[in-house]
């Protein structure tokens, strides 16, 4: 094997290793960047964002990405000791009970996405300190969330005003993406809406390339270089 055969395969292997070690970034949390619509709750303001919001009575995703493990939790108004409707919204919604003989009595129900996602936003009604969002990419989990880390939220079951019935967003780190997301719930209820996602981003392969032809390049120098001079 050349000199110059075997630096282009050290360049490109440094490059494997580069993207390899690159730190993935955490998923965060926020609260807002919605619009409310009467009697729909809130919707995200993201631009790009597909929205599954359960009006129909099923949990389908106009443009097939988005796949849920449980749709027997779909309902609307109230139900004393099982559910409430999230604040402004009288329209139909998700619910997760941790016990079989209620509606959504599944204890989660996960979302699994076709492709890697870097958004997912959705209108969390009464929030309570049992709900949690878990976010995993390939079956890894990346971060949980309860009730207690949206800010500014009691967290305590309120059911109406706007500080305990909140849109939130999953924003994935630079360079991060999750394609899973798992919302359960270990008491009375986990009632959410207006579920929103938006694919990640393709980054162009052509950076990299480009740096691995520049370094084919000056190593093919170097070797010229150095012959000359032998």
């Amino acid at each position: 094997m050349s000199i110059l055969q075997k630096l282009s395969l050290a360049l490109v292997g440094t490059a494997v290793v580069f993207m390899g070690a690159n730190p993935a970034g955490a998923v965060s949390l926020t609260k807002g960047g919605s619009t409310p619509v009467a009697g729909e709750g809130q919707y995200t303001n993201i631009q790009g964002a597909t929205t599954v919001n359960f009006n129909s009575g099923t949990a389908v995703d106009p443009n097939g990405f988005a796949t849920y493990s449980a749709t027997n939790g779909i309902v609307q108004g109230n139900v004393s000791g099982q559910y409430a409707s999230p604040f402004g919204d009288s329209s139909k919604f998700l619910t997760i009970s941790p016990v079989s003989n209620v509606a959504g009595g599944t204890g989660s129900v996960a979302i699994n996405f076709a492709k890697a996602i870097d958004y997912f936003g959705f209108y969390w009604g009464s929030i309570d300190d049992y709900n949690f969002v878990d976010v995993y990419s390939g079956g890894k989990l990346l971060q949980t969330f309860s009730g207690k880390d949206v800010p500014g939220a009691p967290a305590n079951g309120e059911q109406s005003g706007n500080a305990n019935n909140v849109y939130v967003n999953l924003l994935a780190g630079k360079g991060e993406t999750f394609d899973k997301v798992v919302l359960r719930s270990t008491g009375y209820a986990f009632e959410t809406d207006n579920h929103s996602y938006k694919l990640a981003s393709v980054p162009e392969s052509s950076t990299m390339l480009g740096l691995l032809a520049f370094g084919a390049l000056g190593a093919g120098s170097f070797v010229k270089r150095k012959s000359k001079m032998a």
